[in-house]
């Protein structure tokens, strides 16, 4: 059997229905091989950034595995900032790099390169993948793709990838006689003790203004059904963070809001004025707690709840004071919490929930003043306006900069709807090239993607691929004709002098609809409210 034929057998066997690729010298054979395969489809994008963000995007809707397939060299290096949006926020996806031959392998060589277009892939992505390997000998083929898989999806998930020497692809091998992946059987660490859960449901018993930060390990850790159970069987009001938004319901008088630099006050003052704060899930990024992580809280006894004891490190490290530090996953917790509490007696705090009401009714997202403007379109009414017309099963994917904090401060998340951003490395570009991702996991959702006039120049390219394969997404610029999150940033501190981030500095300020209509894309251009 031709070992590209192994791999895609391999990737069907898992369930993976789709593979986004370019195309190049060294991957040409198993994309063949794929093509081949009844079982798997393949999409073409025009930018390799492009189908690492989109294979992101598909793990994300689908709950399962993205894949992404490129060629040697700049094939690979184009990768580099999609696999960076899935390392941060933890999201399983599998890349596949062609190489060299192993015979044009530099090796230890001193020599800058040896084969055409070849570049140490496995070292450049070593620190933003759980796993990179040079697969060089055809034998150890089934052996490094059931690592890799494994190792994605295992404990806090992440990117993979396999670098696979072209002449390697071509070899035959025998699927019967290849070394197989076991994994090593070790301790679990991740356990609960029962005196954590004594502290936690003693802290819990003191506390008068609780407040129950999640965060996206309550989705990974498939969790989400016992955090609600929790919270509405004791009315604990919660907070969730951004890579959470969705996990469930916002329209709720126990929701608080969300918390951070970039978040509304209710939310604000809810978690400011706490005396037990609870986080699970989330790694409390200096967007939600500042720069300065001990001001975090000021009064409030803390209880985090982690998988990754690395991300705990800097709360010891930073001076934060924390009351119980527990690693383990989301769904061991909350169910060992909520099982340990049925017998325990909550105080009454109807006046915590009335004072988060009043907060909520007093600082409103979208004002009056907002509504009432009409020479252009307030952001926040359009996202009360977007939010009343989509589907309750609809998929949100926003991008980075003023349209991202728009989307989270202003959408009203209802029903089964999913909002996804590259939250943590945020790099402009990545909503269009998500949209096409989600599309394909979810071809009967309504798709809709928002994105800036800075970040639609990152991969405007990727218009030809919706149109190519007619993907039903509804894309929404919110043009302010500049880089605005920047621009006020250099009003802080460089005098108001908006270089490279404006029209007047020398930023291209071009016309989308008609860009629109040369990729077949019918536009509209909405300047007013009405």
């Amino acid at each position: 059997m031709k070992l590209s034929d192994y791999v895609a057998q391999f990737l069907a066997e898992k369930e993976i229905s789709t593979a986004f690729v370019l195309t190049g010298g060294c991957i040409v054979h198993i994309i063949d091989s794929i093509a081949s395969n009844n079982s798997i489809n393949y999409l073409p994008v025009q930018h390799e950034q492009a189908g690492s963000m989109a294979a992101d995007a598909y793990a994300r809707i689908s709950g399962g595995l993205g894949v992404a397939l490129t060629t040697s060299g700049p094939g690979a290096t184009n990768l580099l900032t999609g696999v960076c949006c899935s390392y941060y926020d933890s999201i399983p996806v599998l890349l596949i790099t062609g190489q060299v031959p192993t015979s044009q392998l530099k090796r230890d060589s001193q020599s800058r390169q040896i084969g055409f277009q070849e570049t140490d892939v496995v070292s450049i992505f070593q620190s933003v993948t759980k796993y990179a390997k040079l697969v060089d000998d055809a034998e150890d083929i089934r052996y490094e793709l059931e690592k890799a898989v494994y190792l994605a999806q295992e404990g806090r998930p992440g990117p993979v990838l396999l670098d696979i020497c072209d002449d390697i692809q071509r070899a035959e091998v025998n699927p019967d006689e290849l070394k197989a992946f076991t994994p090593e059987v070790t301790i679990d660490n991740l356990k609960v003790s029962k005196n954590q859960i004594k502290s936690v449901i003693e802290l819990l018993e003191q506390s008068e203004r609780p407040v129950f930060i999640f965060g996206g390990g309550v989705r990974s850790g498939k969790a989400i059904e016992v955090a609600e159970r929790l919270i509405m069987n004791y009315r604990l009001p919660y907070s969730l963070t951004w890579g959470a938004s969705d996990v469930f319901t916002q329209n709720n008088e126990l929701f608080v809001g969300g918390f951070g630099v970039t978040s509304g006050r209710p939310g604000n003052f809810a978690v400011q004025n706490a005396d037990l704060i609870v986080t699970v899930g989330t790694r409390l990024d200096t967007h939600e707690v500042g720069s300065d992580i001990k001001t975090f809280g000021r009064g409030a006894k803390k209880v985090i709840v982690d998988i990754d004891p690395a991300e705990q490190e800097k709360y010891i490290k930073n001076g934060m004071d924390v009351d119980v530090l527990v690693t383990a996953d989301a769904l061991k917790f909350l169910e060992l919490l909520l099982k340990n509490l049925e017998d325990v007696q909550m105080q009454d705090r109807s006046d915590w929930v009335s004072y988060i009401t009043k907060w909520k009714s007093k600082y409103p997202i979208c004002t009056d003043d907002y509504r009432g403007q009409q020479s252009l379109v307030n952001p926040y009414f359009f996202m009360e306006v977007l939010s009343g017309v989509l589907d309750d099963a609809a998929v949100i994917v926003t991008d980075c900069g003023s349209n991202l904090i728009w989307t989270m401060q202003g959408l009203k998340v209802k029903g089964n709807q999913r909002v996804i951003s590259a939250f943590n490395h945020s790099p402009m570009g990545y909503s269009l090239p998500a949209s096409i991702g989600a599309a394909l996991a979810a071809p009967d959702k309504q798709i809709i993607c928002i994105t800036g006039d800075g970040g639609l120049q990152i991969n405007i390219q990727e218009l030809a691929t919706i149109y190519r394969h007619k993907l039903d997404i509804k894309i929404f610029v919110l043009n302010n004709h500049g880089h605005g999150i920047i621009q006020g940033t250099q009003d802080n501190w460089l005098g108001e002098r908006h270089h490279a981030a404006h029209p007047d500095q020398g930023l291209p300020d071009p016309t989308f609809s008609e860009i629109s209509m040369a990729y077949g894309i019918p536009s509209r251009v909405v300047n007013s409210h009405s």
